[in-house]
Order: structure tokens, then C-alpha cells, then sequence
């Protein structure tokens, strides 16, 4: 956790933040606490929507993207090694003083500290609670410009950025999904955690849907999903998809639900999605999902749905097909 690192590094491990001008803290989890910083000198970098919407509650100045150069910037590193190299760029490019870096080690912050210092003069670092926390005191963007990194095209023709779930490529249990999904789904459809929107390309091959709402709480990811699907019938939303609401139910909801936001697989988000699916869907709704076979999605399946039954998969995912959501009763 940033907090104990931050808070060490201020207190007498040698870090000192400017007295002026705004502080960039760019995708911190939405639980810590930032010890040591003026919340009316910091601006959140934060474009996951739960996340954001967290720290919007908190009384923070939060935005999408970078919107300014910045007095200081404080970078906590997500999984993706692409995506953690690409955030120290744009820091480095946007920061007039010190870039400060925060990450877990199973996030690979021993191996950015090691690249960086291949590069320029590291200070620090702090080591606290199974992370390091180290920063840079001389401008360095110069350093890093081989690091930047943006949406690009795919040998597979489609757009996708560093950090986006299956940024390589197609990923195995979308494809098994798409071959499931019959040709009819009704009018009104939703691609819930869309992704970079691959199975909403797909869903707008068939001709009887006249409305696709592609929602995803991922906002990098949203933008490639708009460079990937240009059918007018879809509509981009930038949404956390478990409490997201369309405007009236539908008659379909598809997807390939997260399972995880660190390391260990959290079921709870893939129940919630089936959860939100539920609601959002109408009488006669029906949910197609895939999901890995460990996973424990039957029971919240069962407790939403009348009929649910599964329709294949292999020895790594199950596909569902899910109808008649119940409704509790007032």
C-alpha cells in the first residue's frame, strides 16, 4: 500500500515535495489515504469508473486523463509492465520537479526501479510493506520517450493499449462465447465490460439488433472499443456496468465478466455483473456469459434467473444461457 511508503519518505526518508502548484497522483487505489498531501493541491489521473467514482466521493479533483503540466506527479504502478512504463512517460513528460514512483513487487516494482535506474539517477528507495517507493528529482523526459506507448493496431486489425484486458489479442473465452451466441438476440442489447469491444463487433453483424449500449468502466479500453466498432447502432458508455442503468430493460445482456482487480481472483465481480444483468433485463430477457470453469457463478446464476443451464465451454471455460430474470418482490 502507498500509504505506509509515502508517509516514511516524507517523514525524514529524503523526499520533499514542492511547496506549490498541483500534485498528479496517477491511478492510486481507491483505499489509500495519500498521507502527507494537501487533497486541495492534488489532482487524481484515474480513467477505471469505480475508481474514479470513489475518489470523486471523497472530495478529490479527479480527471480522465492528463489535463496539465504538474509541480509533482506520484505514479502507482498497475500490473501491466506496457502500461506501468508507458504512466512513468507521461509523468516524466508532463512533471516540471520530482516524479515520484510507488509500486507492490508483485506489480514488478523491482524490475521498473532496475530499468530506471539504468537510466537515470534514482533516489531512495523506501521499502515498506511488501513495495518500493522511489522517485526522480531532475526532469527525465527525454529518457523515457521510447516508453510511451497508445492505442495501436493489432495483427488481428483491432485497436487495443497497454493494460486493456487481452491486449495481445483475441482472448479464448470471448471467441468460445461468439461461436455460442445464436443469430437472433433481440432489439435491444447490451456488451457489459466490452473490453476494447470485441464481441460488440460481433453482436453488430446480426441485423435484428437496433441498439448495442457498450458499456465499460475502463476508459483507455472504451476508446479502442470506439475505434473498433463504428457501427451507429452502438453507443459508448463509459460505466461501471454493476450499477450502471439503461434507459429502459432489455432484451439481451452478453458478456465475459472480470474476475479479478490484483492478482487473486475475486468472484464477487463476476456475481455482481450476473446481478446487474438481472435487473436491467426484461421478462423475457436473456443472459449469454462465459466465464472460467473455477469460477462459482452458478448459485447467483440460479438465485437471479428461472432458467439457467449451461451450454458448453471446454476444459478452461463454461458458457450460460440464462432466461426469465426474477424480480423481488416489494
Amino acid at each position: 500500500m502507498i500509504d505506509a511508503r509515502l508517509q516514511l519518505a516524507l517523514d525524514g526518508g529524503g523526499l520533499d515535495l514542492p511547496a506549490e502548484g498541483t500534485i498528479a497522483v496517477f491511478q492510486p487505489p481507491r483505499d489509500s489515504d495519500l498521507p502527507g498531501l494537501d487533497k486541495d493541491r492534488v489532482q487524481i489521473i484515474q480513467d477505471f469508473k469505480p475508481d474514479y467514482d470513489a475518489w470523486v466521493a471523497r472530495g478529490y479533483d479527479v480527471v480522465r486523463s492528463i489535463k496539465d503540466r504538474y509541480a509533482a506527479c506520484i505514479v502507482c504502478l498497475p500490473r501491466a509492465k506496457a502500461e506501468a512504463r508507458a504512466m512513468i512517460a507521461d509523468a516524466c513528460e508532463v512533471c516540471d520537479g520530482i516524479v515520484v514512483v510507488d509500486g507492490q513487487k508483485t506489480d514488478g516494482a523491482d524490475s521498473i526501479l532496475r530499468a530506471m535506474r539504468d537510466r537515470v539517477t534514482i533516489q531512495g528507495p523506501i521499502s515498506k510493506a511488501h513495495g518500493k517507493l522511489f522517485w526522480i528529482t531532475e526532469p527525465a523526459a527525454e529518457f523515457f520517450v521510447d516508453w510511451k506507448q497508445g492505442p495501436e493496431l493489432t495483427d488481428g486489425g483491432f485497436w487495443t493499449a497497454p493494460g486493456v484486458f487481452s491486449a495481445d489479442g483475441i482472448d479464448l473465452a470471448s471467441a468460445l462465447l461468439v461461436d455460442a451466441l445464436p443469430e437472433k438476440l433481440g432489439a435491444e442489447v447490451a456488451d457489459l465490460g466490452a473490453g476494447w469491444g470485441f464481441l460488440s463487433a460481433h453482436l453488430l453483424t446480426r441485423k435484428s439488433i437496433e441498439k448495442l449500449y457498450v458499456v465499460e468502466a475502463g476508459h483507455i479500453a472504451l476508446e479502442c472499443a470506439r475505434r473498433n466498432v463504428s457501427d451507429h447502432r452502438a453507443e459508448f458508455l463509459w460505466e461501471d456496468a454493476t450499477t450502471w442503468k439503461p434507459p429502459h430493460l432489455l432484451d439481451a445482456v452478453v458478456m465475459n465478466p472480470p474476475f479479478h482487480t490484483g492478482r487473486a481472483a475475486e468472484p464477487q465481480i463476476g456475481q455482481a455483473f450476473v446481478a446487474a444483468a438481472a435487473r436491467m433485463l426484461s421478462a423475457q430477457g436473456k443472459l449469454w456469459m462465459v466465464a472460467n470453469r473455477h469460477l462459482p457463478y452458478e448459485a447467483e446464476l440460479k438465485t437471479r434467473f428461472a432458467h439457467v443451464e449451461e451450454i458448453g465451454g471446454d476444459a478452461r471455460f463454461k458458457l450460460f444461457h440464462a432466461a426469465r430474470p426474477l424480480r423481488k418482490r416489494r
